[in-house]
């Protein structure tokens, strides 16, 4: 999915992903009116809490990285890890 916004994806999800963006990119923004137009195309309460907290803790840890400099995978190194993770989980 290239743009949320032009995807054949459910009013819903579109509404949840509209949402997330601006609480992600602009949260100074974000008012009660937002959470009203993402219920309005059918999000629950519980799932937009939900959201809120996943896209926080996401946003919160990208941020760290970024402060701290940690280097992005390359590819071997991301395959590797996916396959321990689909083969283990998060078992250590």
């Amino acid at each position: 999915m290239d743009d949320y916004r032009s995807a054949d994806i459910p009013p819903r999800l579109r509404a949840m992903l509209t949402f997330l963006e601006k609480m992600t990119l602009h949260p100074e923004q974000l008012s009660p009116a937002d959470v009203d137009a993402a219920r309005k195309d059918g999000c629950q309460p519980d799932e937009i809490r939900d959201a809120i907290y996943i896209c926080a803790a996401f946003n919160a840890i990208d941020r760290i990285a970024d402060t701290m400099g940690f280097r992005l995978q390359d590819d071997k190194a991301l395959r590797k890890s996916a396959m321990r993770l689909w083969t283990h989980g998060y078992l250590l």
